[in-house]
């Protein structure tokens, strides 16, 4: 059976954010021998997050073969990951969940501005079709070239080539109404590893995970 490929975006001043992530998708995984996870970063642009771009090379660095998921260090899973990866890629390139909402929060972890733009958060989960013929445009050259607005909107792809996932699968902590049956906590505005969102709403649900993925290094 193939392996379900994983790549999480990993930022240096929030590393145990990814740690995690990873550990919420062993602990509810139906079959933790697939999973294969790649952290995944890059230099710092536009002020944000060390992956803010390299998040579009997974189709490259998978050699533009396959599927591949895609996901902001920042959450955690709730659900068996096998089930977002089994989603139809027929005539699609991505799969996403098509956020349409203005932010509560203006500012976010460290004090970054958090403004609004056409699709918003579109891009922190995303089903790759790797071998997508559009797909292969993705090169390390051309996204480095790329504005933000052009690869967080997925241009390079018509829209009825962007696929919709459920809005469960990716969940907005702080900007919207969480519910108990989310496959995915996003917590965009700041991880409770952060002094100011140690708090925040279902911050109890991602340290219960922290510990659990820390709880090796105790014994």
């Amino acid at each position: 059976m193939n392996s379900i490929r994983i790549f999480i975006g990993y930022d240096p001043r929030e590393a145990v954010a990814y740690h995690t992530c990873v550990q919420s998708i062993i602990d509810n995984a139906s079959d933790p021998t697939r999973l294969s996870f790649t952290p995944i970063t890059g230099p710092m642009r536009d002020g944000s997050n060390a992956f803010i771009y390299a998040r579009f090379l997974v189709p490259y660095l998978c050699g533009f073969q396959g599927r591949a998921i895609f996901l902001d260090g920042d959450m955690i899973v709730r659900s068996d990951i096998g089930k977002l990866w089994e989603h139809d890629l027929s005539y699609v390139g991505v799969r996403v969940v098509k956020h349409d909402y203005k932010t509560k929060h203006p500012v976010k972890y460290l004090g970054n501005p958090n403004a609004d733009y056409p699709r918003k958060n579109w891009s922190s989960v995303i089903l790759w079709n790797c071998n997508f013929f559009p797909n292969r445009v993705l090169t390390p050259e051309f996204v480095a070239k790329q504005p933000g607005s052009f690869l967080h909107r997925f241009s390079w792809l018509p829209d009825h080539q962007i696929g919709e996932l459920s809005s469960s699968w990716n969940r907005l902590v702080l900007e919207q109404d969480v519910r108990p049956d989310d496959d995915l906590l996003h917590y965009t505005i700041g991880t409770p590893c952060f002094a100011e969102y140690a708090d925040c709403d279902y911050a109890e649900e991602w340290h219960e995970t922290y510990a659990r993925a820390i709880a090796p290094m105790r014994t």
